[in-house]
């Protein structure tokens, strides 16, 4: 099962709106097929495995990092495939809370006297899937901060210099999450100072090319600016509020950059909660937030990051620096948003820490 999530980890950010399968195929005591869910979300990791294996699925054992599918969409159902195979033993990781299966396949296998083994490793297989799984029970992403500052929480000096807090180490490894995120969001602020591209320059992963998104209420991105200029070759989405300006909309557009209209909050901004329900209609699983402050304080304000990627590097800038988040309203301790931290970890001369929001 752990070599089966190992192959899902390798199609995450590269299957939305789908979730990322393992499938490992295991007869007398070897490996005959091996797969994972294919860039796009087809084929998925059951077909695949099967047809490494061959004949040799035949009474083999089928170890599934999540529930087969059970109903016709653009490919027939895998569990349907594992039965004709002749599959004699499937063990499931977690059951898909996709509704269109949400135990029916695992029933089907049963039905077809398939043999079976439930809830291996399940709590490493939810949390591979922890953003498909959030788009079907509440309509929206799983939101990761990921975050480079100095000892004290700083991204930048006051005149916005940032580049570079941490080491070249920690960059590269910034890289291989964009790699395995569904889109990058940021907001405009940080698009005027840093003119970024927002692409994943790691080797291996050059063909991932994450949604880009910048929160921009009014617009105001300069055309020239690196998004909007390379948005025909690189997916680029803007979200503003639903009232701009209708020739500057034009002009985006006509950039090839996609703005999604959302209706202002009380405050005059794009509405966070609206924003996020979107991306899960269109399909996004796992969104990386890299900032900047203001965007960040509002999604923790609406409780909307569910994990941190903080990178620290051994320095301290003090009160002129720029934070990683500005303030949100928080007037008492029980108002704070609470994370639980999972790892710690050295990356160069940096330390990387990893949270998840408290449930």
């Amino acid at each position: 099962m752990q070599a089966a999530l190992g192959l899902a980890r390798r199609a995450l950010g590269d299957v939305a709106p789908n979730p990322a399968v393992g499938c490992v195929l295991v007869r007398a005591g070897r490996v005959v097929g091996r797969g994972w869910t294919q860039p796009g979300g087809r084929p998925h990791a059951e077909t695949e495995a099967l047809a490494r294996a061959g004949e040799a699925a035949r009474g083999a054992t089928a170890y599934l990092s999540l529930e087969p599918c059970a109903h016709e969409g653009k490919t027939p159902p895998c569990v349907d495939a594992l039965i004709e195979a002749g599959i004699g033993r499937a063990v499931v990781a977690v059951e898909d809370p996709d509704p269109r299966v949400a135990g029916k396949g695992i029933a089907r296998l049963a039905g077809a006297g398939v043999k079976l083994g439930l809830g291996v490793a399940a709590e490493a297989a939810a949390d591979l899937n922890a953003g498909f799984f959030l788009r079907i029970r509440e309509g929206r992403p799983l939101v990761t901060l990921k975050t480079a500052t100095t000892l004290d929480g700083r991204i930048a000096t006051r005149e916005g210099e940032s580049e570079w807090i941490t080491g070249e180490r920690a960059r590269q490894l910034s890289h291989y999450f964009r790699a395995t995120h569904d889109a990058i969001l940021v907001g405009a602020g940080t698009v005027g100072v840093d003119n970024p591209m927002l692409t994943c320059r790691l080797d291996g992963f050059e063909s991932r090319k994450p949604v880009r998104i910048v929160v921009d209420s009014r617009l105001r991105l300069p055309l020239t600016s690196k998004l909007v200029a390379t948005a025909g070759q690189i997916p680029t989405w803007v979200v503003a509020r639903e009232d701009v300006d209708g020739e500057r909309l034009h002009a985006f557009e006509d950039c090839g950059v996609e703005v999604l209209g959302m209706p202002p909050d009380k405050n005059g901004y794009p509405d966070i909660g609206e924003m996020m329900q979107e991306f899960g209609r269109r399909g996004l699983t796992r969104v990386l937030l890299e900032g900047g402050g203001h965007l960040a304080a509002a999604l923790f304000a609406h409780g909307l990051i569910d994990r941190i990627a903080w990178f620290r590097a051994p320095a301290v800038m003090g009160g002129d620096g720029i934070p990683a988040a500005t303030a949100f309203g928080v007037d008492r301790l029980a108002d704070m948003p609470t994370f639980v931290r999972r790892e710690t970890r050295t990356v160069g001369g940096d330390q990387l820490e990893i949270y998840v929001r408290r449930q």
